[in-house]
């Protein structure tokens, strides 16, 4: 996937389910954060306690069950 389309498809995601002011406030408060460092944050709070076979397995079924584009 390229950039462009993954900037797309992460927006369209962030605004359907925040809608569209909450995702422009998100994008906002993300780059105002200069200290933000989003490796720290993913190991504190994605996917803990799953183990990669149950990511994988979560994976699968999101592609399995998503639209194709």
């Amino acid at each position: 996937m390229n950039d462009l389309l993954l900037l797309d498809e992460g927006m369209r995601h962030l605004s359907e389910k925040m809608g569209i002011l909450n995702t422009e406030r998100f994008i906002t408060l993300i780059l105002q954060r200069q200290t933000f460092d989003y490796t720290k944050w993913r190991e504190k709070n994605l996917f803990v306690g799953m183990s990669v076979r149950e990511i994988s397995k979560a994976a699968q079924e999101y592609c399995d069950t998503s639209p194709d584009e």
